[in-house]
């Protein structure tokens, strides 16, 4: 056994997951020592390398931190008090790590008895779990707790387990807070999938459609990804329930403890009880399918194994044999609607256009479309009529109303219904134009994706209806969509699927609500609870959208509560219908109308959590810290030891690429030595520049003065020139830098946008805002500026709050999606940490990269050095990786 005890550490109790973090201890240079007295696990400890130990006391000795795993609360006594517990071997400076997600008083009382009583001043506690997000999939994270100086003994051994690291510093018990927000949030998510499921079967939708499509959707959540598979396929047990059920029970005792109303838990609980009720004690054969069938009475598993199609193919198939349109009408241009139809503009379709509000008429009018003054004038002689107003009464009223289109509208003409109604007005309005003599045609086509995606012509779209209508439609769907689904069933089954991704979709955002202002009355920081949830098992597509609005307290409508309180209104209308009762839904439904009783209504939807803060008085907006620079500093692992500059050295002397650096202000040009500054880029004198073949030469753009249109067309001039250039040069190639401010103001994308449009498509963007000399460190992808002794969050600075490049996120993903209008979400934004080059060196950096997709994009935030040397080594690391 190790006599210096600084590089021993213990473990009282495995499980499978120790093993990963004795591993990880023993590759970090640590001796391992364990007690367990399952011998298939000590047999793997063993082949790891670790050392076995009798009792919990022999396991403590001579170490300098001790993990110990405690599953309930009434073994505690015999583990560590006990007359071979592991306090009787504890040096008194060792660390103990309570690897355990008993409830927080429990931790909380063991602290106090061990500071107290026995001397032992140090504990915190840990929640192990593995990542389920892209990034961190099946990777360790922990989330610790505890006192600042045993949180500074702990932090070493705790950063060499695992790949990511939540610190909350304070009282212990913040891991067994976050495991009970992370279940809430699955629990109310597996019920509301069961709902989503049945309702979708109920109104005729194939199972495994509703599973394509939604997962792909804004309805989507790591559950129903995750579990729905194995409920159709009848993989999941009913024993399944039986757990969820006790987890809940245990979060609504803390609930009820703290006076905090969880609505949409206590209805997933009630639901799992229902559900455990349906099954005999001794049958061990019952599906979570079957149990779902009789709590709703809806066929789950005879729809699961009914005959598919690939409703994809069924879109490429009408679009192949789609009729030409010559004349487009469209009536709603709302958010969605106007970049729609300023989408089908751009692509060369004849559009009359008409809304009740003029001033949008205006803006069509400047965007290219025919203006018209009514409904009626706007179906005039046109060959596809696109309907997309906000609700069924408005729908009713454009189409058969005072000079409504169907009196105007050419017979044989086709409507598009693209409103966000129920399957049943869809299917009676369909029936109302066959009994009209001049046989129109309806498709019933809703629409997801945003207001972005509208204007890109990107839209996810469900269409259904009859072959004949959906192939006189099948080219102004095809223009509009990225993805389209052609729904079987007639008109109504599109509307189908999107009534039940609303359900999702509006569940996911008040139970995202709910989530996060129980966890702050739980007193964990929120915005470290988004980043550990988004992680896990109990995230979701809109948690990961709306919950950010939530923590900046900013309600901008980008789609208002009102929406909910209609989509939810239609889900509760056609549940009733359908005689299929859906308890989270409804309850949902009821959160939405609260708000929007409230006057919350025309505010961003993500404003339902002002219900929970008015009831509570809890504030789930929480402001990123100011932190201490050299704690901070401290706190991180150690250098890597070994500069690559001279690799990088060699490797630029046999590189043959000219590093072209268009820099966008005088202050970095300033900084250069021994590099040519062109403050002209004349094709002659950048032929002339690249026949000198140089290593590298700036641009002096000063594009940073400019406005964004202008700074684009610039940066094209210059790319046009250079590649011109090059092209005149014999042998020549070149690489292109945009250099900016490492306060991140400047024009982001627009000047990289511009610089693709002109050079290709790249495989990646590389964001380093690296300036060491101006304090400038980017910590856990949050880039913050040294003001004296702090670290300021760069969002919270003067920089951000510049009239032409102002910014609100400094987490560098979410900067990242802010500056490109959720072009590029945070979540498909790469972060290459100081904690991965540290612990893993270069190799872990490069297998980062070489893991990515194709086309990806990458924030490097490796930045927090006292040196350059890291730099070098990123550098280095991301030539070898481009090669």
């Amino acid at each position: 056994m190790a006599s210096d005890h600084q590089g021993v550490v213990g473990f009282v109790n495995l499980d499978y997951i120790s093993l990963d973090l004795a591993a990880s201890l023993l590759r970090s240079g640590y001796a391992v020592q364990a007690f367990e007295i399952y011998d298939p696990l000590i047999t793997e400890f063993l082949k790891l390398g670790g050392i076995r130990c009798a009792s919990p006391m022999e396991a403590g000795r001579g170490v300098a931190a001790l993990i110990v795993l405690i599953s309930h609360a009434d073994q505690i006594n015999d583990v560590i008090f006990g007359n071979e517990g592991a306090l009787k071997g504890l040096p008194k400076d060792a660390i103990i790590i309570l690897h355990s997600t008993i409830l927080p008083s429990y931790v909380q009382n063991l602290e106090k008895r061990l500071t107290d009583d026995c001397e032992t001043a140090y504990l915190v506690d840990a929640y192990v779990s593995r990542g389920m997000s892209e990034l961190l999939d099946g990777k360790v994270m922990i989330t610790s707790s505890g006192r600042s100086d045993a949180i500074a003994r702990a932090r070493p051994f705790l950063s060499a387990m695992c790949e990511k690291l939540y610190v909350f510093e304070g009282k212990v018990g913040a891991g067994s807070k976050i495991k009970m927000v992370n279940e809430l949030l699955e629990g109310i998510h597996l019920v509301a999938s069961l709902e989503a499921i049945s309702l979708g079967v109920k109104v005729g939708i194939h199972p495994w459609i509703i599973y394509n499509i939604i997962s792909n959707a804004a309805g989507n959540s790591w559950v129903f990804k995750n579990h729905v598979p194995n409920l159709l396929q009848g993989n999941t047990k009913h024993h399944f329930l039986s757990t969820f059920v006790q987890k809940l029970g245990t979060i609504l005792d803390v609930a009820k403890s703290l006076t905090f109303p969880l609505p949409l838990l206590a209805i997933a609980h009630q639901q799992l009880i229902l559900g455990s009720s349906h099954v005999s004690g001794d049958d061990d054969t019952a599906t979570l399918a079957k149990v779902w069938e009789k709590v709703l009475g809806v066929g789950i598993t005879d729809a699961a194994n009914a005959e598919m199609y690939n409703p994809e193919q069924l879109a490429n198939q009408i679009a192949c044999k789609s009729s030409t349109v010559n004349r487009i009408g469209f009536i709603g241009l709302g958010a969605m609607g106007f970049g729609m139809a300023t989408h089908l503009l751009r692509s060369n379709f004849c559009v009359l256009g008409y809304d009740a509000y003029k001033p949008t008429l205006t803006r069509f009018f400047e965007a290219g479309g025919l203006v018209c003054n009514s409904p009626a004038e706007a179906s005039k002689d046109v060959d596809v009529l696109i309907i997309m107003v906000t609700n069924e009464a408005q729908a009713e009223s454009v189409i058969y109303g005072d000079l409504g289109a169907v009196s105007a509208l050419p017979s044989g003409a086709s409507i598009i219904l693209s409103s966000t109604v129920s399957p049943g007005f869809v299917s009676q309005l369909e029936q109302r134009l066959i009994n009209d003599s001049k046989n129109l045609k309806l498709v019933d086509a809703p629409v997801s994706g945003g207001v972005k995606r509208a204007a890109m012509g990107t839209l996810t779209i469900m269409a259904s209806g009859t072959d004949e209508a959906l192939k006189s439609t099948g080219l102004v769907l095809a223009a509009l969509s990225e993805k389209l689904y052609i729904i079987r069933g007639g008109c109504g089954a599109g509307s189908g699927v999107k009534m039940v991704n609303q359900l999702l979709a509006g569940v996911h955002i008040a139970s995202g609500a709910e989530a996060m202002a129980f966890g702050a009355r739980l007193g964990i920081s929120t915005r470290m609870l988004f980043d550990v949830i988004t992680n896990s098992g109990g995230t979701s597509w809109m948690f990961e959208n709306r919950v950010p609005h939530m923590l900046d307290g900013d309600y901008t409508p980008y789609s208002a509560l009102d929406i909910f309180v209609k989509d939810l209104g239609i889900v509760s209308r056609e549940c009733s219908s359908h005689k299929v009762p859906l308890h989270i839904a409804t309850v949902a439904h009821q959160l939405f109308l609260s708000g929007s009783a409230a006057g919350w209504g025309r505010q961003d939807d993500s404003g339902v959590v002002k219900v929970y803060e008015t009831l509570t008085g809890v504030i789930v907006e929480g402001k990123l810290p100011v932190l201490k620079k050299e704690v901070v500093l401290k706190s991180l692992p150690s250098e890597w030891p070994l500069d690559p500059i001279d690799d990088i050295q060699r490797l630029n002397q046999n590189n043959s690429k000219i590093l072209v650096v268009l820099d966008d202000d005088p202050t970095g040009t300033q900084t250069v030595h021994d590099i040519e500054v062109l403050t002209e880029w004349t094709i002659e004198s950048l032929i002339a520049q690249f026949r000198k073949i140089p290593k590298c030469f700036f641009i002096l753009t000063n594009s940073r003065s400019l406005s964004s249109e202008k700074a684009s067309a610039l940066i094209k001039d210059i790319c046009r020139n250079l590649h011109t250039a090059a092209t005149s040069v014999e042998d020549i190639d070149y690489t292109v830098v945009l250099r900016g401010d490492s306060t991140l103001r400047g024009h982001f994308p627009e000047e990289a946008d511009a610089a693709v449009s002109v050079l290709g498509e790249m495989d990646a963007w590389i964001i380093c805002p690296f300036f060491l000399q101006g304090g400038r460190y980017t910590i856990d992808d949050v880039h913050y500026v040294a003001d004296s002794d702090k670290l300021v969050p760069a969002g919270d600075t003067e920089f951000a709050k510049d009239a032409a490049f102002g910014y609100k996120a400094s987490n560098l993903r979410e900067w990242v999606e802010e500056k490109t209008g959720g072009r590029i979400p945070a979540s498909k934004v790469t972060s290459i940490s100081i904690q991965l080059l540290r612990k893993g060196g270069p190799d872990a950096v490069f297998e980062r990269l070489c893991n990515l997709p194709k086309v990806h994009n990458i924030v490097n935030t490796s930045t927090c050095t006292h040196t350059t040397a890291e730099i070098h080594t990123y550098t280095n690391t991301l030539v070898a990786w481009l090669k």
